[in-house]
């Protein structure tokens, strides 16, 4: 893991991120499904109220990965951190880039005394689930996902 870098997302990132954003989303079935343009994306990130916060993993300028993330608010808990999404180049999968991501998600988690961080993961997605699991994560299936798209 030498040489990669881990620091919080800059504007210049946007493209790169976007492209592991697709990336991900091939991964997951859903090829046509990113469809946020990449100025509301950046807008989103490094506008004047940004929404959303990340983590790369960078090596010699190119992202490898990143970790996508937002607050949220529990009537029950208060302040969480949510995340997003978190990806890693598929050519660079297996060499310990998203530990050190969720890891230092789960440290600004702690740091900025949220209440906890949550996320989702698709049922089918075993390598992330058996990741997960190295975490004492609590897994709830009660819980339907809803939405509406306009």
């Amino acid at each position: 893991m030498s040489g990669i870098l881990i620091r919080k997302a800059r504007r210049e990132d946007c493209p790169q991120i976007l492209a592991l954003i697709k990336q991900l989303a091939v991964y997951e079935r859903e090829p046509d499904a990113v469809i946020v343009s990449p100025a509301h994306f950046e807008e989103s990130g490094f506008g004047e109220n940004p929404v959303w916060w990340a983590f790369v993993a960078e090596e010699k300028g190119i992202i490898l990965g990143f970790a996508l993330y937002y607050i949220r608010y529990s009537t029950w808990k208060g302040q969480r951190i949510y995340l997003e999404d978190i990806c890693v180049d598929q050519k660079m999968r297996g060499k310990g880039i998203g530990k050190i991501l969720f890891e230092s998600l789960l440290e600004e988690a702690e740091q900025g005394e949220y209440s906890g961080l949550v996320w989702q993961v698709l049922d089918w997605n075993e390598p992330a689930i058996n990741f997960y699991k190295k975490y004492n994560t609590s897994f709830d299936d009660a819980w339907l996902n809803c939405s509406i798209d306009f």
